[in-house]
Order: structure tokens, then C-alpha cells, then sequence
């Protein structure tokens, strides 16, 4: 090694040591007498110094022509620090330098590498290997390394193994768009990219791999936000011959076992909530439950009162929120105005201040009476000082606006605490939902999802009132991991094509060698997928993804690191027998 120790690992009890340190100049502070420059690497950072007239001129000079960046080694003495450092780890010692090499010098960056830099995010994604020399950049790294780590750990104990599966593999219809990989020796067809291993997890069950795990890149040509990339990686896990408690008992298993080796928190049991639970007291199948704020509904209490709003509706749904009866007529105003704007779809928003005394002033005093309101608190359980704000019109409609802004005020009250967490089972999903543009049912989740074994004769009568087998976890309101049950026979698996439009030609080309599979003594199983990225960025406390993939793409799908996707030769095109239209 060019080195005898790391730049963060040197202490008091090192001092006298003869050392030798390589790394990146993180800044220089001339003196004139006294020259100091701290050293950097990834372990940490140590001050180095050198004095005017007890250092050699020459040795002096080269130090001076130091710039940030430098690639540097130095030889030197650990001596005792007069003004020592708290804030850092080797903020004991220092490095008495008795030769320096620059490596190699750097040019100067485009942003400081600094905990709080001055470089936006595509700079900083255009050189994105500078960034990757900050701390908090770094240290999401360094976090994604220990959620790998104590996976395999938790999985390897439960005799879990791990199958890696193809990368170039067959398009299918169903989900996300695929992104298609040309064949050069087979003139017009085309590998996909997977969106998730499920057929092969599938198929490894019906091999005998009772418990197989991987932690996998998966693909989805689709739009992006923040906690989405075109490439993305899963803890993709199945098992066979269980039930979906025994799925829900081990996977919770997993979260609290990296909640515990990872951040030191002792989870909780993890509650199951139905979905039609999650969303009449929620309107989300991922609610945030660090915080109460559940729906309540006042139908029965509301209409009759010759009141339109409510008398037209299909549903009167409200939410308590504790202690903001003081909100001005301008907070009130804006938060009317957040429910109608066209991603949130309300018409209006009716409130009431619960006052001193515990009666309620509300916005449609002129309609309801003293004892009407009564009942209205009765209903909120509200207490002097708290607001109701109430939300009416369709049923779906209403309870996706009153979840957003439930989200929104707790997001002004401060009750999404990044450092607290909250996590549940979210399950009896629907089977199947309608697509208005294609005029027919489509998966929830995916083809293979089995039904619940008592709703299997609805799949011809009431098809959307099936219930599936599947499940998802969610933290802190967002869906971290989800899966099934699936169907392991091939009648069962046929008639679910028929239900979602598949003709049986469709379905034998697209999914025949899994139904054969089923035909050679296909165990019961399931499984789950975790969205590995999103669970590193909600355990470091993050809103993006990006942080957490060290070279990570923009919301456009491109890397500005190396300017890709880009065009290729036109004898590329030629031997794949593509044309590209201008």
C-alpha cells in the first residue's frame, strides 16, 4: 500500500508515529508562517501543517503550488494538536509533513465538494464522480453497501438462495413499457429488458428452489419523478409450499431485522390494513400513519338540510386537524385553493373552527343549526382549538383529494417526521380494476396474482369486487415492497388471461412456457418485491432516490455523466436492420 494508515483514522494515541497518507487536497490555508492543508479521503479528513523557517523551502514551495482536488502523498510525524478540533474525529492530531509528491493535480472543480455545495443538480450529475467524493453522497453509499449487506444476511439465516436470473428476456403486454433490446442474429425480433424476474422466481418454485432471493436490476421505460429511474434495483424474493401469513411473518421479519443492524430501531409488529380500509379512512393504499388524522364520514348527519354541496354528494368525508382552529382566512384560503387544483380534483372546502366554549363556527352556519353542529363534533371528536375541513362528491374522487390534503397539513403541522417511522401490511387488494381507455378489467398488481378462494365466482359475475391475494408494505406512505400469492395451476391461470382480454393464442405465445410449467407438479407459492432504492433513501431520510445509485439518471432518462441515451453508427443500425426515421 501507498499508505500507512486512512485520512480518518489517525488519533491522540498515534502521536510520534511515522505515517504516510494519500489523498485529495480538501483545502489549503497560507499563513505565511504556518501552512495547513487538510487531506481527504473516504474515511475522513486530517490536518496536515507545515512552519516557515523549520521546513525545508523547497518542500514550502511545492506545498504552495497546491490546489483543491490535488492528488497528494505525504510522509510526516503525528504530533498533539495546541487547538484542537471536536467537530472531526482526528481533530486531536496533526500531520508534521517531512516530504510531499503530488501525485497528480486537478483541475479546478465546477463545485466545491463540500457537505453544502454550490453545484446544482445536473452539474452535479454531469460530474457526477466529483460528487461522489462529498460525505452525504458517500455516506448514502455507504448505507445502500449495509442494506445489501444485512439483507443477504437475514435471507441466508432463513435458507434463502440466491439465483441470478436473465437480463435479456421476452416482452410482455402487461405493466410498465419494456425497454426492447434489438436482435442482430435473429433480423426483426427483440429481447426486453425485465421490469421484474417474476416468471423466472416463478418457475425456480416449480424447480424446487423452495426459497430463492436476489437483489436485481430491473427495467421500466416509463415517466420519472423522484423516487423513480429507468433502471432500478429489487429485493426480489419467492417462496413455495406457504401461506401469505408466512410471507407477511418473514418479509416483516426482514424490515425489522434491517430497521435493528441498520439504524438501530426496534420495529413494532407491523399491523395489516385492508385496502377499502386504507381508503375510507385514508384515500390512499399507502397511508402515512405517523399521525393519526384518520377520514371521518358525515353522511347521515349532513344531508337533509337543504344544503346542495352535501345533498348532491355521493360522500361528506372530513378530518380533524388538532390545534389549527387559529388558521387565518389567507391559510384557509390557500388550503381551498390546494383542493382545486386539477391534481387534486375538489370543487370547495367547507370548514369549521371548533371555539373556547366547544361549539363550532363553520362556513355554512346559514344551513346548519347549533344542534346540527353538535353533531359534527360529536362525529370529529373535536376539542376546543381544533379545525374540520370537509371535503364532498364522488366517492373515489373525494377520498384521494381529503388524503392529499390530509398529507398537505400535516405536511405545514410537521407530523411527517423523517425520523420516525411507521410501517404496515396493506392487504385483500382489489384482484382486478377497469381501464376506461381500453374498455377492459387489467391486474392490480399482475397476471399472476391469485384470487381469494371465496370471491373465485365472482371473477364471472362481479369481477371487480374479486380480492386478490397480494399485499404490499408501507412506510411512512410510501409502498416499500409488494407481492402475492400466485396462481400455481394452469386452468386457474388461463381463465385469469380470458378475464384480462388475452386470447388463449396471446396467452400461449406470451406466457406458454409457464403455463407447460405448472403441468410438472407446480408447488403453491409467492413472493414479494422490495424497491431496494426506496427503501436506502427513506432509511437515510431522503425524498430522492438518486443519492442512494451512485451513477443515477435525470428526469429525462438521461446520463449527463456520459450523454447517453445517444444515436449509434448507421452500420450499427444496418446490422440490427432497424431504420430510423428523421
Amino acid at each position: 500500500m501507498l499508505r500507512t494508515h486512512t485520512c480518518g483514522e489517525l488519533r491522540i494515541g498515534d502521536v510520534n508515529k511515522q505515517v504516510t497518507l494519500t489523498g485529495w487536497v480538501q483545502r489549503l490555508r497560507d499563513k505565511g508562517s504556518l501552512l495547513w492543508i487538510d487531506l481527504r479521503d473516504r474515511y475522513g479528513i486530517t490536518q496536515l501543517f507545515l512552519e516557515e523557517g523549520k521546513t525545508d523551502a523547497l518542500l514550502l514551495q511545492t506545498a504552495r503550488q497546491l490546489g483543491r482536488e490535488f492528488v497528494v502523498k505525504v510522509d510526516g510525524i503525528a504530533v498533539e494538536r495546541l487547538s484542537k478540533n471536536d467537530k472531526m474525529p482526528t481533530g486531536d492530531i496533526e500531520i508534521k509533513i517531512s516530504s510531499l509528491e503530488i501525485v497528480n493535480a486537478s483541475k479546478t472543480p465546477p463545485f466545491t465538494i463540500e457537505d453544502n455545495t454550490d453545484g446544482g443538480d445536473e452539474l452535479r450529475m454531469k460530474y457526477r464522480y466529483l460528487d461522489l467524493r462529498r460525505n452525504p453522497v458517500r455516506e448514502s453509499l455507504q448505507l445502500r453497501h449495509k442494506m445489501a449487506q444485512q439483507t443477504r444476511i437475514y435471507l441466508d439465516s432463513l435458507d434463502f438462495i440466491e439465483v441470478e436470473t436473465p437480463v435479456l428476456i421476452k416482452s410482455t403486454p402487461e405493466g410498465a413499457r419494456d425497454f426492447v433490446v434489438p436482435s442482430r442474429m435473429n433480423p426483426g425480433e427483440f429481447y426486453a429488458l425485465p421490469q421484474s424476474p417474476q416468471t423466472f422466481k416463478q418457475l425456480l418454485m416449480v424447480s424446487g428452489f423452495d426459497r430463492y432471493y436476489q437483489l436485481v436490476k430491473c427495467f421500466r421505460d416509463e415517466d420519472l419523478r423522484a423516487d423513480r429511474q429507468p433502471e432500478f434495483t429489487q429485493i426480489d424474493c419467492e417462496m413455495a409450499f406457504i401461506t401469505q401469513e408466512d410471507i407477511l411473518s418473514t418479509f416483516e421479519g426482514l424490515i425489522r431485522h434491517l430497521f435493528k443492524n441498520v439504524k438501530g430501531i426496534d420495529m413494532p409488529t407491523v399491523p395489516h390494513l385492508s385496502y377499502a380500509d386504507a381508503m375510507k379512512y385514508y384515500g390512499s393504499d399507502k397511508p402515512d400513519t405517523r399521525f393519526e388524522m384518520k377520514f371521518v364520514e358525515l353522511n347521515e348527519v349532513v344531508k337533509g338540510k337543504a344544503f346542495p354541496v352535501f345533498d348532491n354528494a355521493a360522500i361528506v368525508l372530513g378530518i380533524c386537524a388538532k390545534g389549527c382552529a387559529s388558521f387565518t382566512r389567507k391559510q384557509l384560503d390557500e388550503l381551498t385553493e390546494f383542493v382545486r387544483k386539477p391534481q387534486i380534483g375538489a370543487t370547495g372546502l367547507i370548514y369549521a373552527r371548533c371555539e373556547a366554549n366547544g361549539k363550532l363556527k363553520s362556513s355554512v352556519d346559514k344551513f346548519f343549526d347549533e344542534e346540527a353542529l353538535s353533531k359534527w363534533t360529536l362525529k370529529f371528536n373535536a376539542q376546543p382549538g381544533d379545525l374540520i375541513l370537509i371535503l364532498a362528491g364522488p366517492t373515489e374522487k373525494t377520498q384521494k383529494a381529503l388524503g392529499e390534503l390530509r398529507l398537505h397539513i400535516a405536511n405545514q403541522l410537521g407530523l411527517r417526521d423523517k425520523n420516525k417511522f411507521s410501517a404496515l401490511w396493506v392487504i385483500d387488494f382489489p384482484l382486478l380494476e377497469w381501464n376506461e381507455e381500453t374498455k377492459r378489467f387489467h391486474a392490480m398488481h399482475h397476471p399472476f396474482t391469485s384470487p381469494k378462494l371465496d370471491d373465485l365466482q365472482l371473477l364471472d359475475s362481479d369481477p371487480g369486487k374479486v380480492r386478490a391475494n397480494a399485499y404490499d408494505m408501507v412506510i411512512n406512505g410510501t409502498e416499500v415492497g409488494g407481492g402475492s400469492i400466485r396462481i400455481h395451476d394452469r386452468p386457474t391461470q388461463q381463465l385469469m388471461f380470458t378475464k384480462l382480454g388475452f386470447s388463449e393464442e396471446e396467452a400461449k405465445k406470451q406466457f406458454g412456457f409457464l403455463m407447460d410449467a405448472f403441468e410438472f407438479g407446480a408447488p403453491p407459492h409467492g413472493g414479494i418485491a422490495f424497491g431496494f432504492d426506496r427503501l436506502c433513501s427513506l432509511f437515510g431520510g431522503a425524498d430522492s432516490i438518486r443519492d442512494f445509485i451512485a451513477f443515477p439518471k435525470n428526469n429525462s432518462g438521461r446520463d449527463l455523466m456520459i450523454d447517453t441515451p445517444s444515436t449509434i453508427s448507421q452500420e450499427q443500425l444496418n446490422e440490427l436492420n432497424i431504420i430510423v426515421k428523421n
